[in-house]
């Protein structure tokens, strides 16, 4: 397990591996701790090692959006217009 605190952002961080996420003891370790930091009003990240493909699925967002970002483009470049702009909000006026 890591633990990063950054006080000025009153941030605790508490990154785990799998064999910390399966230690019944340290998850009891954990809660208190978790009370303490909301006590002292310090916010709280847990990050937990994951069993997916790390590689195989950043490589297919990267590949999703540059794909959108291609979108976008050429639908931009159709309408003349800011596809991810709306006018929704403010009645009448034109976003260009």
């Amino acid at each position: 397990m890591e633990v990063k605190v950054d006080h000025d952002r009153k941030l605790v961080e508490f990154w785990l591996t799998k064999a910390d996420q399966e230690d019944a003891s340290l998850g009891e370790y954990l809660r208190q701790q978790f009370r303490v930091c909301k006590e002292k009003n310090y916010m709280v990240a847990q990050f937990r090692s994951g069993t997916e493909d790390l590689y195989g699925l950043t490589r297919e967002l990267l590949l999703y959006n540059r794909r959108r970002a291609a979108q976008v483009e050429v639908q931009k470049e159709k309408t003349g217009k800011n596809p991810n702009l709306s006018t929704s909000y403010c009645p009448g006026i034109s976003v260009q």
